[in-house]
């Protein structure tokens, strides 16, 4: 039987331990995002449609980024045991400079849009974390505030190659001057893809008032209120808007890009250079005999051509071709700290976020950003403390496996062909 007491006046005021309020209303909502899910409905909560929806979508059917994040949720880890990681080391040396962490910012599009805050929140961010930052040719924050930003840490230019080459390569001159020590080259937007969501939410730039954006905007008036009470959104390189994002990408990226611009670029590059956009592994090759300093794998996101290869799934065998003489990177569908160490395992020098860092963006301006960096922070930590590795150079391929639910069909040769 139970014994039973009335219970003490002391022994009670230990249980009613009352938690100190916090009346800071976007660190109190930042504070209980524990995932960047969580972060995301935030995100959705205070963000118009339209802007939401052209961070969040993808192209036509949205299947490439569906197979990204499925790609990532289907891994297996296999952690050692017996084997302590009381300390985990999450820094790593990508492209000739440091990385407090095995992941940098990733170039986003138009980005105050999202956030009045846009990329001078993602730059110190990053300054503040010892990450690097990558501006977009798209970026809605001039090469030199970015700097400004982040005058000592690692900022890094995404390049398109324009109709107009004359202002892509004063994209670089100036990035070069800013002392920006990378340069993405980005090669698989000759044209936009087919972003739905944006056609029917009627998202422009800049942005059309209508009866439905006008209700749309009735329950997040503070977003109107950043929108209209900041400055101008200036561009990068697009000396006029006006028209949907494909109109404005379609007017002006140019479909002839080729290895002769790459060639040029090269030249006028005074830092390391990397290809965004790389699809497959002759391609990976033979841009590593060229020369370049690393390739990213990616399908921009999904953003592009849909059903494009998963960067993750493609990753094994382009390290095993390139991996001892490049610097392979990858981005696409990361939303965790564990897709980053199931990255590196694999072979990934790094990896980059762009949808992450832009639902913390929306969900709290830099506060949501640091707290992006702090969530998949602690997920690294945690993943590679149960794995029980100390540092990213003890990650193997033999901590992970990839979980296939897509096999690719074998062509059947008995079977005549039509031909």
């Amino acid at each position: 039987m139970v014994k039973r007491q009335l219970p003490k006046p002391l022994e009670l005021m230990e249980l009613m331990q009352f938690k100190k309020p916090d009346f800071d209303a976007r660190r109190r909502r930042l504070n209980a995002a524990l995932t960047i899910d969580d972060l995301r409905s935030i995100a959705k909560r205070r963000t118009p449609a339209a802007a939401f929806d052209y961070t969040d979508g993808a192209a036509d059917g949205e299947v490439s980024l569906a197979r990204a994040r499925q790609a990532f949720e289907d891994v297996e880890f296999h952690p050692d045991i017996l084997r302590p990681a009381e300390r985990v080391d999450m820094s790593t040396e990508v492209l000739g400079g440091p990385s407090a962490m095995p992941f940098g910012i990733a170039p986003t599009g138009f980005t105050r849009l999202m956030q009045t805050e846009g990329e001078t929140a993602g730059a110190g961010a990053a300054a503040a974390a010892g990450i690097p930052f990558t501006l977009s040719t798209l970026g809605t924050t001039t090469i030199e505030d970015v700097k400004a930003t982040n005058p000592h840490g690692r900022n890094w230019f995404q390049l398109y190659v324009m109709r107009q080459r004359e202002i892509s390569y004063g994209l670089v001159e100036r990035a070069a001057a800013a002392g920006f020590d990378t340069l993405m080259f980005t090669v698989d937007t000759p044209i936009a893809g087919a972003r739905l969501r944006d056609t029917r939410n009627g998202f422009s730039i800049p942005p059309q008032l209508s009866i439905k954006t006008i209700a749309n905007a009735i329950p997040r008036p503070w977003w109107w209120f950043d929108f209209l009470t900041t400055p101008k959104l200036e561009f990068a390189s697009l000396s006029t808007t006006g028209g949907t994002v494909g109109e404005l990408l379609n007017s002006a990226m140019d479909p002839t890009i080729s290895y002769e611009d790459l060639d040029v670029i090269r030249s006028m590059w005074p830092g390391k250079l990397v290809v965004k956009g790389v699809q497959n592994v002759p391609d990976a090759v033979k841009l590593i005999d060229l020369g370049v300093d690393g390739i990213i794998l990616s399908n921009h996101g999904g953003r592009q051509l849909d059903r494009a290869p998963v960067p993750f799934h493609l990753l094994p065998q382009v390290v095993r071709e390139v991996g001892k003489d490049a610097t392979v990177m990858i981005d696409t569908g990361i939303m965790n700290g564990a897709d980053i160490v199931a990255s590196v395992a694999l072979g990934a020098k790094f990896t980059l976020i762009g949808r992450a860092y832009l639902y913390g963006l929306m969900a709290g301006g830099r506060q949501g950003v640091d707290r992006t960096i702090a969530i998949l922070r602690s997920e690294i930590a945690r993943t590679m403390a149960l794995l029980g590795v100390s540092s990213l150079e003890e990650l193997e391929p033999r901590h992970v496996t990839q979980l296939r639910r897509l096999m690719p069909v074998q062509a059947d040769a008995s079977v005549p062909s039509v031909r």
